[in-house]
């Protein structure tokens, strides 16, 4: 049954059925955990990273470049989103909300239901009826690596999921003619946008798949297996050999469709290429350095944890934070996904299996992806690949019972279903012997679930039976989420900006704060404790405190030597000595280099801390109510960060900032014999030097600090230090084009559509005109 034959008014209701069952499951994960959506790196990350971006945007500054944030102020190179619009739109308004948990549950709530439609169009795309695709849409944002995860805690691998399945949906309908490209080339864009490297990788895997399955659906005439397919193949290979006289065209050898899709994919992907060239350009300097392959077992999942995927207590077995045995259902799909299989006509299915090879194709690669290897440049850990497997397996069951299910013979069926719980049940055990009891009650509720779903489906019919799926997923989420409290990710930061920065020291300024995170006891994780005295991750972009530290997974790798400092700004206790050591061809201490205006102290790091001499030209200063957990050094004669712009050290130059922003140093200098320019700036990829108009070379001191050599003899000479992402100007070419190409495929289609009704007969032409306007929207 062909989705365009559904019936629209069903379609629609069954929709709103998914987008108000992803909602409702998101009510009991708040009702088990009220912080379940504001954990781990979003509270620590991403929401104070929205903040920031968005008092930037606000404030007419392109946020590619914050110098004083050092550590992690490249934000071209970071988890931002800043070509991704709908993000941009997040971050605006960002800073008018002021309880964080609120905002980031409400974001993760419309991204979920965003993704629950995604699958719901998947599997009508393929032909499932809306009941079975809307148990699917319903189901995926509550399988386990999503739910603990990416919705919990990686905020961009799960939108980019969100945005990577509707990508897929319209690719299938553009493959098959039911709409146009622009879909296609829109949705990819976006997940591919978000900047996070996993949904890029991850959507192109995707297309491949659907453009061989496509290729194989079109070409199921010529029955695969048999003689005349062999012949087909060997034309479509050696087709250019001089002994074939009439070779079939690509439309005849079901390519066509594929390389379209294909052409638009490949243009959404030079468009997205602007997103990554910047990290490309950086990576040599930074942790993750260049490209490498290696393999470990950390986050690698082996492939039989996939029979783990069916039951709800499920804890896998293998390497990850936590030890062996996990703590949370990592791999968990959905209850009925294992037990369903038997109550699908695999005979009838046999007959059609061309039409959704594409999705099985899908799920095999993930679920050779998540065995390994451990780390493939950029790309580590690959558990973090289980929402594809889930998404393809889920995708591919639901598509089945949606064309094929089968609740006639249900005792024999039963007992299949039955033998499957109970495979599922020895599995699981095996896994995590010490929760038998708890696996016990999850097969003995699978089994009554399953039992109650079929006598629906047997009696009352499919809506009846999904209805019961659907409902089912709240319950279990709730479950699940409320039988691994507390969690064991949360930084459990504040929630309130207003209470964050009434409790917090009136910071001005630059401030340098060296301390450990792993030092915080657990009862000190409040503003009336450590948090009210000291930051950690992006928690200072809550503030609106200029720190240098933040959070980074792509942290500069010789600031970080330097200092010793780690990507959620923790440092080594040998940080404090470094940071007042003298840098040799300058003479300068880092922090004089570094401009900073105050360095905070951990007193559990640093338990002298204000019982010894101060370093020369600082003092230590009281902050009352925060003596506890912090001591605080400042400056005798006051800030320095702002009294020459980013001039760090000047030698033998006279040097005068003349303007200053994020991106640009412009400075008037003057050097009779020639001299040294050393700024305030961390020596990242994209700098460029001119003196008056003309270029010079620049070069690092110390690896980290950007410096310009005066020529001698230079009288007011113009000094510009200029920074732009680098690939800026490629990646916007390769925007520009993938944007006009997307534009051609689009005008080759509708011209192709309007071709197709001039010549067809009128009243043909009545009964197409709205598929037509269909495909173009």
């Amino acid at each position: 049954m062909e989705s365009s034959t559904l019936d629209k008014k069903d379609v629609y209701r069954w929709g709103v059925f998914t987008a108000v069952g992803v909602a409702v499951g998101y009510v009991a994960v708040l009702l088990a955990n009220v912080r379940h959506f504001y954990t781990d790196d979003t509270e620590s990350q991403y929401a104070p990273l929205w903040v920031m971006l968005g008092r930037y945007l606000r404030e007419g500054r392109i946020p590619a470049l914050a110098p004083e944030h050092w550590m992690a102020g490249n934000y071209a190179i970071e988890e931002a989103g800043l070509l991704n619009p709908p993000q941009l739109l997040i971050d605006l308004i960002a800073p008018s909300v002021d309880n964080l948990v609120v905002y980031a549950t409400v974001v993760k709530l419309l991204f979920a239901i965003v993704l629950g439609l995604g699958v719901f169009r998947i599997c009508l795309a393929y032909g499932a009826k809306a009941p079975w695709a809307a148990a699917a849409g319903v189901a995926l944002p509550f399988s386990g690596w999503l739910l603990f995860f990416d919705e919990a805690s990686w905020y961009t691998a799960f939108t980019g999921t969100a945005w990577l399945v509707h990508a897929w949906a319209s690719a299938v309908r553009y493959a098959r003619g039911r709409s146009g490209p622009l879909p296609v080339f829109v949705f990819l864009y976006l997940a591919i946008s978000v900047q996070y490297v996993f949904p890029a990788v991850e959507a192109g895997l995707m297309i491949g798949a659907v453009a061989v399955g496509e290729v194989i659906y079109r070409r199921r005439g010529m029955g695969f297996g048999s003689p005349r397919a062999l012949g087909g193949a060997m034309v479509s290979a050696f087709g250019f050999l001089p002994w074939v006289k009439r070779r079939p065209t690509v439309e005849q050898q079901g390519w066509g469709p594929s390389l379209r899709l294909l052409g638009v994919a490949a243009f959404a992907a030079l468009a997205g290429a602007a997103t990554y060239l910047p990290s490309a350009f950086s990576a040599k300097v930074t942790w993750r350095g260049t490209a490498q392959i290696n393999n470990d077992q950390f986050l690698t999942v082996p492939w039989s944890e996939s029979l783990n995927a069916g039951l709800p207590s499920t804890m896998p077995a293998f390497s990850s934070w936590w030890g062996y045995v996990q703590p949370l259902p990592m791999v968990y799909i959905a209850w009925f996904l294992i037990p369903a299989l038997a109550f699908i006509d695999w005979r009838r299915a046999k007959e059609n299996w061309q039409e959704f090879s594409g999705i099985a194709l899908f799920a095999v690669a993930a679920l050779m992806w998540t065995a390994g290897p451990g780390t493939i440049g950029p790309l580590r850990w690959p558990a973090r690949v289980l929402p594809m497997l889930a998404l393809g397996l889920l995708v591919l069951v639901c598509v089945l019972l949606g064309r094929y299910a089968d609740f006639a013979n249900w005792r024999r069926r039963g007992v299949a279903g039955g033998v499957l719980v109970a495979l599922l049940l020895i599995r699981t055990y095996s896994a995590d012997p010490h929760r038998l009891p708890w696996h016990l009650v999850a097969a003995a509720a699978v089994a009554l679930l399953g039992a109650l779903v079929v006598w629906l489906g047997n009696v009352k019919g499919a809506a009846a039976a999904c209805a019961v799926l659907i409902a089912s997923v709240v319950p279990i989420a709730f479950v699940q989420v409320f039988a691994v409290q507390p969690t064991p990710m949360s930084w459990n930061l504040p929630e309130s900006r207003a209470a964050m920065k009434a409790k917090f020291p009136e910071f001005a300024g630059t401030t340098l704060q060296l301390a450990d995170r792993a030092l915080i006891q657990p009862g000190e994780k409040n503003l009336d404790g450590a948090y009210g005295s000291l930051v950690f991750g992006n928690y200072a972009k809550d503030l609106e405190k200029t720190y240098v530290s933040g959070y980074t997974p792509n942290g500069h790798y010789w600031f970080g030597e330097m200092i010793c400092m780690r990507w959620d700004t923790s440092v080594c206790p040998d940080a404090y000595r470094r940071v007042f050591a003298t840098e040799p061809s300058t003479g300068r201490t880092l922090v004089d280099l570094m401009q900073v205006d105050r360095v905070v102290l951990q007193r559990a790091l640093y338990p002298d801390a204000g019982n010894q001499p101060a370093p020369t030209g600082w003092k230590w200063v009281d902050y009352p109510g925060h003596e506890k957990f912090i001591a605080v050094l400042e400056r005798e004669d006051g800030p320095i960060s702002t009294r020459n712009g980013r001039v760090a050290d000047a030698h033998d130059v006279t040097a005068t900032s003349v303007a200053e922003s994020d991106m640009t140093s412009r400075v008037r200098v003057n050097s009779e014999d020639g001299g040294r320019v050393v700024f305030a700036r961390l020596g990242w990829p994209g700098y460029r030097a001119t003196l008056d108009g003309r270029d010079i070379p620049f070069k690092v001191v110390a690896k980290t600090f950007v410096a310009v050599d005066i020529p001698a003899g230079t009288r007011n000479g113009d000094l510009e230090l200029t920074w732009r992402p680098p690939g800026w100007k490629l990646g916007g070419l390769a925007l520009l084009l993938g944007i006009l190409g997307a534009g051609v495929f689009q005008w080759w289609y509708v011209r192709g559509r309007r071709d197709e009704l001039t010549d067809a007969p009128a009243a043909e032409q009545v009964d197409a005109a709205p598929d037509l306007a269909d495909a173009i929207r």
